[in-house]
C-alpha cells in the first residue's frame, strides 16, 4: 500500500474535493459500484453516478463545507467527526455528521452517514 492509497488520505482528499465542490475530484475518490448509506443501512445512492447525482446541487451550496473534527482509522476503515455548514430550506446552519467509510483498492466502495439535528444560524 502506497501512501497515496491508505484509507485515511483517500478519505481526505475526498472531503478537500467537497469543501473545494469540485465534483470530478470528489467522484475520483469514489468506485464506481459504491453505495452512499444513512447509518445503519438505508441505502441512499447506489454506484457512482448516483452519488454524483446526489451532490452535484449540494455543490452549488454558498456555505458548504465539512469541518473535520477528529478521524481515526483502522484497517481498511476510516470513521470521521464533522461538522458539515449547510444551506438547509429554513435557512443557513450545521449538522453534525458521524461518516464511516469502506476504502477497497484506493477508492471508497461504501459509505454510512449518522446526521444529528441541523441547528440554524440565529439571525439578530
Amino acid at each position: 500500500m502506497t501512501t497515496a492509497t491508505k484509507p485515511a488520505e483517500i478519505v481526505g482528499r475526498q472531503l478537500d474535493a467537497y469543501n473545494a465542490r469540485d465534483i470530478d475530484a470528489f467522484m475520483a475518490c469514489w468506485a464506481e459500484d459504491a453505495q452512499f448509506l444513512a447509518f445503519p443501512d438505508t441505502l441512499l445512492a447506489q454506484g457512482a453516478q448516483q452519488i454524483r447525482e446526489r451532490h452535484v446541487s449540494r455543490f452549488q451550496e454558498p456555505n458548504l463545507h465539512g469541518k473535520l473534527i477528529s478521524r481515526m482509522a483502522v484497517g481498511n476503515m476510516v470513521v470521521d467527526q464533522e461538522i458539515v455548514t449547510r444551506t438547509f430550506p429554513e435557512g443557513t446552519g450545521t449538522v453534525e455528521v458521524i461518516a464511516i467509510y469502506e476504502v477497497e483498492d484506493g477508492l471508497i466502495r461504501k459509505a454510512w452517514f449518522k446526521l444529528g439535528a441541523p441547528v440554524l444560524n440565529k439571525t439578530a
